[in-house]
């Protein structure tokens, strides 16, 4: 029914737990999705080859190395074998309510995005899948002690064939390519569907040092305002507020609101980007005037 893909970090230290706990959650899935691992990352070809999942080494890098968004979804477009296709991140573990879910919305629409918003919780150890009712309990777990990220944090997308293709080479694991897919899918045409309600998907928490810069780096970091660029600034960086409809309890449904929440974040985004603008422009006046931006 689904072709679920990702690009791993490399399989090491706490990564490396998260990412297996991640992927073996998948192959749990019922029916067994069709999986692709992405990069050639220390590990990756290993840990295919254990889980008995495909990998697919080859893909285009910036100058930095770092893979390109546009690259592997072309090649999973082209690659994979089922007609609905699922970027999701490899710390992402996948509950059996995402099957059941995809029941309700696989014929729903030829060409549709869907998402929804993560769950943060801290794993540090492998999960135990033989455990009864390791679901349940790790559900359970996720709500007392972690919490849900706001609508712009979404780490899976599921989409047709075609929206796979021509998107800008982003940088994979930098900001603003995710909130990016929204606005291209709503800018399409394609309506967009908010999972939220129905399906709960466990982030593992992890550091930045994966990234030379840490933190930073990935979040305002060169790669990060490149990645802005390619998006067309901030005014196009929509979250889950504005999907078109919502999956409840029986499948999709038209949303009420949606227009009027992407126009107030669209001219809150386009007033931030004439800001930047605007200092970017005024930064060699500035600079030769002795003024400088104060430092806290």
């Amino acid at each position: 029914m689904i072709t679920l893909f990702t690009m791993p970090k490399p399989f090491v230290g706490h990564i490396d737990v998260i990412q297996r706990n991640a992927i073996c959650s998948w192959t749990l899935l019922k029916p067994r999705p069709e999986i692709i691992l992405y990069g050639n990352e220390e590990g990756t070809s290993e840990v295919a080859r254990e889980l008995g999942v495909e990998h697919s080494p080859e893909v285009r890098v910036n100058a930095s190395g770092t893979p390109l968004l546009s690259d592997f979804f072309l090649r999973a477009s082209v690659q994979a074998k089922e007609p609905l296709l699922c970027y999701i991140n490899a710390d992402i573990v996948l509950l059996s309510n995402f099957s059941e879910t995809l029941k309700d919305i696989g014929k729903w629409r030829e060409k549709f995005l869907a998402a929804g918003q993560r769950w943060d919780l801290d794993v540090r150890e492998p999960l135990d899948f033989n455990a009864t009712e390791w679901e349940s309990r790790l559900l359970e777990r996720a709500k007392k002690e972690g919490f849900q990220r706001p609508p712009n944090w979404v780490d899976y997308f599921i989409f047709d064939r075609e929206y796979a293709r021509n998107l800008p080479p982003f940088a994979i694991g930098r900001a603003s390519w995710d909130n990016a897919l929204i606005w291209r899918a709503l800018d399409s045409g394609r309506p967009v569907l908010d999972l939220s309600q129905r399906v709960q998907v466990l982030h593992q928490n992890h550091d930045y040092s994966h990234h030379k810069g840490g933190t930073v780096g990935v979040w305002a970091g060169e790669e990060a305002r490149e990645n802005l660029r390619l998006a067309g600034g901030r005014r196009r960086l929509s979250t889950m507020l504005e999907a078109t409809h919502i999956c409840g309890t029986n499948g999709p449904e038209l949303k009420k609101g949606q227009g009027v929440e992407r126009a107030r974040r669209y001219a809150s985004g386009l007033m931030m980007d004439l800001r930047m603008s605007a200092l970017e422009w005024s930064r060699p006046f500035r600079h030769a005037l002795g003024i400088r931006k104060k430092k806290r």
